[in-house]
């Protein structure tokens, strides 16, 4: 496939007008678009914890005209205040399964946020788009900022969908998306952590339930492929978006030394993560190099503050990590989850069969 052409800078959407409260400052963060909508408080001394829980309804409906909203000023620069702060937005909060990356288990449904080694950027993504129900909220609280960068950035996958190309949009409309995973390398978790089961009978039983294929290689490791949707639509607005892990995954979203080491030691089929149409067929380098695009053109970021937490819709923003340096902790946690449309993927299947 030919290169792809740029498409040009698409016109944002007007700022949200949102209605002032007496306690707090409400105004996008940003000038140029309404991504985050940023609130603080309007004098010293207001309880974070409190003005939350009591404006749940008014949070819920500002979340899906924005997309994200960060609370900033409010002092949630520990974990029992980060924890308070989640708990108090009434959001059920869910377990982090089929794990890719690691992170550590607070308990109570609160998490670190992805060890990965800080020199590398984590790109942009929808947490756990493949799973079978993933989190239609997730939050993000930071403790210690990073010496330099360590942003968190985040996209609006409406506006990246807009952005691809619509003979790529219309072929992954048609055919999905397939992710396929190999353990057994030692490069990743092993599949007892990821699917969090300790025998094989569990293991195989969970995958059935998770319309996940499986194999089990000569070599003794083990590959599983899920198929998805990659367009979805989103229960509460009804708008389309962009929500898999198509780029994320794809071989070529590695750094090029690594992606080079690691073709030559397992091949690309024994990769930890690659992924493919949901046919099975390869996407195309340049293929996926549009798609980054797309996120990279829709992409907006924010220097970290102690005490800062952002709360986003997950089916409507995606999220990534900058690379950093010093010490940075950030805390997470995810909830009301959101469970695959049967429809759909009822649909997908018909026509890959």
């Amino acid at each position: 496939m030919a290169t792809l052409p740029s498409m040009p800078k698409l016109a944002r959407r007007q700022a949200v007008e949102v209605k002032a409260d007496s306690m707090v400052h409400m105004r996008p963060l940003f000038e140029t678009g309404d991504l985050p909508l940023l609130i603080e408080p309007a004098a010293p001394g207001l309880d974070g914890a409190t003005w939350i829980q009591s404006h749940r309804k008014q949070l819920a409906e500002l979340l899906p005209r924005h997309g994200a909203i960060l609370l900033r000023g409010f002092g949630f620069a520990t974990d029992d205040a980060f924890h308070g702060a989640v708990a108090a937005t009434g959001v059920q909060l869910m377990k982090y399964i089929e794990k890719a990356t690691p992170r550590e288990d607070l308990g109570a449904g609160i998490y670190t946020s992805t060890y990965f080694p800080q020199e590398f950027p984590i790109a942009l993504h929808n947490e756990l788009s493949y799973v079978k129900a993933w989190p239609g909220k997730i939050f993000f609280g930071c403790m210690i900022p990073s010496e330099t960068e360590g942003e968190t950035p985040i996209a609006d996958v409406r506006r990246v969908l807009a952005r691809i190309d619509p003979a790529v949009r219309e072929e992954f409309r048609r055919r999905g998306w397939q992710l396929v995973r190999n353990f057994g390398s030692g490069i990743g978790p092993s599949w007892q952590h990821s699917y969090d089961v300790d025998s094989v009978p569990e293991l195989e039983s969970y995958l059935s339930g998770m319309s996940i294929g499986w194999q089990w290689l000569p070599n003794g490791w083990l590959r599983t492929r899920q198929v998805r949707p990659t367009i979805h639509v989103h229960p509460g607005t009804g708008e389309e978006l962009w929500f898999n892990h198509v780029a994320f995954w794809h071989s070529s979203s590695l750094d090029d030394s690594i992606r080079a080491r690691f073709e030559a030691d397992f091949g690309i089929e024994n990769l930890p993560y690659n992924t493919y149409y949901g046919d099975g067929a390869v996407i195309a380098d340049d293929v996926a190099a549009h798609l980054r695009e797309a996120y990279d053109r829709e992409t907006v970021k924010f220097r970290w503050q102690a005490g800062d937490l952002v709360m986003i819709d997950n089916m409507l923003v995606a999220h990534g990590r900058s690379p950093f340096t010093g010490e940075r902790r950030v805390l997470a946690a995810m909830g009301d989850g959101v469970a695959l449309d049967a429809a759909l993927m009822s649909a997908l299947t018909g026509r890959l069969a």
